[in-house]
């Protein structure tokens, strides 16, 4: 068992953006993934043939389940051996 130095009670302003930006960019994709056929990415004005005519998913869950998955990798990223 390795010892894991006690990670700061308070995130430094850099990590709390990298955080934000890694929920964020997770939501975007999940929208993509639950809503759209094709142009994930809006290379072109979004239209009514990019949406699925039936949807497969759940939004609600959806960020909840982003905002654990990005803090669950910031506890892991510190529990690994740096190499």
């Amino acid at each position: 068992m390795t010892n894991v130095p006690p990670e700061p009670r308070v995130l430094s302003d850099s990590q709390v953006r990298l955080i934000d930006a890694y929920w964020r960019a997770a939501n975007y994709l999940s929208v993509g993934q639950i809503y759209l056929l094709d142009n994930p990415l809006l290379r072109e004005p979004l239209r009514l043939e990019h949406v699925k005519p039936r949807l497969l998913g759940h939004w609600g869950t959806t960020p909840g389940l982003n905002f654990v998955y990005v803090h669950l990798n910031r506890v892991d990223q510190r529990a690994r051996p740096r190499t």
